[in-house]
């Protein structure tokens, strides 16, 4: 190693969103010089709250909204205070087009109105065969969360953990859609289940790569359970915290530095507004998608990944109250209690997956929503917490990045996407969703829409992918290299030195902290 390759740091962290904070953390904690590059005037990446409308008080989690995937371990070992509030209902889900307007409502506090409610829609014997499939996925979850902040299993171990053949080639080896459709009959009730494996990706039920299964595994094992909270304060309460907790640890964060290249060496060129810079890791712990770090790493083109895709409408509201259903047996604190389900049937969902396949945006637009402001009024000042106002962020499926939406055409299909969420909620609601936007500084509606490429132009997330790529399952395969602390952490890259610590890392995507923990564990094996 010539002087010019010395390490100036233990570590540097490219890019200060949650996992590259939590490495920090950890790393510093640990004796270790870090270093945190953020492109951005602020960490956080997309784990931030955000006053997203002029003159009101209403700080949104604009990007990520909920947390299941991080472990208790994680809050405990960094001295994180956070604060989860439980949904008491899972979800509600009108029956499209249905005269009367009903609906599916799961309360998880009380087992005889969600069996009534199953038979309501029509649908009573799958309200035990629904309960059996979740008690399932929590037997999986059982298995498989305690080892997500251990190096990784072998597809072996981990099936062995399971200790269940038949449940474990039911969701690790066959397409979820066959799982779903041997548990419940109805087609709504299949959805609600399918949507699982379908939120940040763009897969049909029965695809072959089981891309979808692999989804659907993450949202169902998150802390044992499987259960999606809010935090309280907002997603932004998360990454100030764990700023915070790395800097109190000694970690040096600079925001405003953009990383332009990373040389396998350790050396790291950042560019601020002082012009460029060098720094040199001895390692560097990659928190952007792997499509990024090759760019950085100038790899061949021939040898980088396709670039990924992600496949969503995101579209934020502040409304005067809640929206009316047509059911007015239900009340609107209930139905927005929790994850609030829009055409979003079985056989909906695959014809939207088909119609967006052809390349057009679906004619219904499956959607989901949640309403943070029900479980959290701290997210809202004073005076629009007093005259009752509540937030929405609204989840479009199926609207894939580079099919749907490019350069050429983004404004134009961010009005489309949003006129269709808006008409896909105006199909279940008692009133036009229009009527109750509030009104910003400038008079006007309080929406705002994310293409996945406004997602990808404002966190260098390539094609707006909420995953940074493909999801990877939670073990290694039995003939996979184990040899390096990188491997066994499933962290490693092409390059001893350049470790990956975001969602791009096996066991990433979501707000988890496991990227970043993984990536620390590795580093302080290879070291210690």
């Amino acid at each position: 190693m010539d002087a010019n390759t010395t390490p100036t740091h233990d570590v540097v962290i490219i890019g200060g969103g949650h996992n590259g904070l939590t490495a920090a953390t950890y790393l510093a904690k640990a004796g270790r010089s870090v270093l945190v590059l953020e492109r951005l005037e602020s960490t956080g990446g997309a784990a931030v709250s955000a006053l997203a409308f002029d003159g009101l008080d209403a700080r949104l989690s604009r990007y990520a909204y909920l947390v299941s995937l991080m472990p208790r371990q994680i809050q405990e070992d960094l001295g994180l205070d956070i604060r989860l509030a439980r949904r008491r209902y899972a979800s509600y889900t009108p029956v499209p087009g249905d005269t009367e307007g009903k609906g599916l409502l799961i309360d998880r506090t009380d087992a005889a109105a969600t069996d009534a409610s199953f038979a309501d829609i029509g649908a009573a014997e799958d309200a035990d065969r629904f309960r059996d499939l979740y008690d399932e996925t929590t037997r999986i979850a059982s298995a498989l969360w305690p080892t997500v902040t251990s190096p990784l299993p072998t597809r072996s171990e981990a099936r062995a953990a399971l200790g269940d053949d038949a449940l474990w080639d039911a969701v690790f080896e066959r397409p979820i859609g066959e799982f779903v459709e041997s548990r419940v009959d109805d087609d709504l009730v299949r959805g609600v289940v399918l949507t699982d494996a379908l939120i940040g990706t763009f897969a049909g039920a029965h695809q072959e790569d089981l891309q979808q299964n692999k989804c659907f595994l993450y949202h169902v094992i998150g802390g044992g359970t499987g259960d999606w909270d809010v935090p309280i304060g907002g997603m932004g309460t998360v990454t100030t915290q764990l700023a915070a907790a790395a800097r109190a640890a000694g970690a040096e964060i600079r925001t405003d530095a953009e990383v332009t290249a990373i040389d396998p060496d350790g050396t790291v060129t950042f560019r601020t507004t002082d012009g460029e810079d060098h720094v040199v890791g001895g390692h560097v712990l990659a928190n952007v998608a792997p499509y990024i770090l090759d760019r950085l790493l100038d790899t061949p083109p021939a040898e980088r990944a396709p670039k990924p895709q992600g496949a969503q409408i995101k579209v934020n509201l502040l409304l005067k109250r809640l929206p009316q259903l047509r059911d007015a047996s239900i009340a609107p604190e209930a139905a927005f209690g929790g994850t609030f389900h829009i055409n979003e049937r079985y056989t909906q969902l695959q014809t939207a997956f088909d119609e967006a396949a052809a390349g057009g945006i679906p004619s219904t637009l499956p959607c989901e929503i949640y309403c943070h402001s029900l479980a959290d009024r701290t997210i809202l000042g004073d005076e629009l917490a007093a005259a009752g106002a509540q937030t929405l962020t609204v989840f479009g499926l199926h609207v894939p990045d580079g099919i749907v939406v490019t350069a050429e055409n983004n404004d134009a299909q961010r009005a489309r996407l949003q006129a269709a969420v808006l008409a896909s909620l105006n199909s279940v609601l008692a009133e036009p969703i229009e009527d109750l936007l509030m009104t910003d500084a400038e008079g006007g509606p309080c929406i705002e829409a994310k293409t996945t490429l406004d997602i990808e132009q404002a966190l260098n997330m390539p094609g707006g992918n909420i995953f940074h790529g493909p999801l990877s399952w939670p073990f290694l395969e039995d003939d996979a290299p184990r040899d390096t602390p990188a491997q066994r952490w499933g962290v490693a890259t092409a390059h001893e030195r350049i470790l990956l610590c975001g969602s791009g890392a096996v066991r990433g995507g979501a707000v988890s902290g496991l990227g970043g923990h993984n990536a620390a564990m590795a580093v302080l094996e290879a070291t210690s």
